[in-house]
């Protein structure tokens, strides 16, 4: 009777059953990540695009814990007289030099001439930058940051970015037309049975 209870487990509608379970669980996985990719993709690219914001990363542990390396902060333009203590600037470290800073401002100043100037300081920094920040070096202040993606927007730059997004974006749509037609097709199947 035991031989008889294996046979009656291994039946076809048993792994039609399972496979189709199967099938089931993989495009509901495949359907999330394509969502989750979309809402990435609207977070880093689109979003920054519509306020004139950067993505940007942070390479150095200045700001942990609020953002470790390898968090992707988008940086949007700010009027000066918006910006005060608490702010978190992204400012060019010299003026006219590409290389940024992201800290936040722990007072607001004005120099002998009546100009505003920001003292700022990491997170993580026991002291205050040495340098004010002058307002012709300020790129704009941290409007929202998104963990880890830092490392792969860093890791495609450039060159890179140029093919590999569409590239990746075309893969990305292809696979969800593949998902689609196949869904139609096994339904159509189904039906005929």
């Amino acid at each position: 009777m035991a031989a008889a209870d294996a046979l009656e487990e291994t039946t076809p509608e048993r792994v039609n059953r399972g496979a189709e379970i199967l099938r089931s669980l993989l495009y509901g996985l495949s359907v999330g990540v394509f969502g989750l990719v979309l809402l990435l993709a609207g977070a880093v690219v689109v979003a920054p695009a519509v306020v004139g914001g950067v993505p940007l990363t942070i390479l150095t542990g200045s700001m942990t814990p609020t953002y470790p390396p390898g968090t992707l902060v988008v940086v949007k333009p700010t009027p000066i007289e918006q910006i005060g203590v608490g702010d978190v600037l992204t400012f060019q470290l010299e003026s006219g030099q590409p290389t940024l800073v992201t800290h936040r401002v722990v007072s607001v100043i004005a120099d002998s001439s009546g100009e505003t100037r920001f003292v700022t300081q990491g997170d993580a920094n026991t002291s205050p930058d040495a340098d004010p920040v002058r307002p012709v070096q300020i790129r704009g202040t941290v409007w929202y940051a998104v963990p880890w993606i830092g490392w792969a927007n860093q890791a495609v730059n450039g060159e890179a970015r140029s093919w590999l997004v569409p590239a990746a974006a075309a893969a990305l749509f292809a696979y969800a037309l593949w998902l689609v037609l196949s869904g139609i097709r096994d339904r159509r199947r189904r039906s005929r049975k």
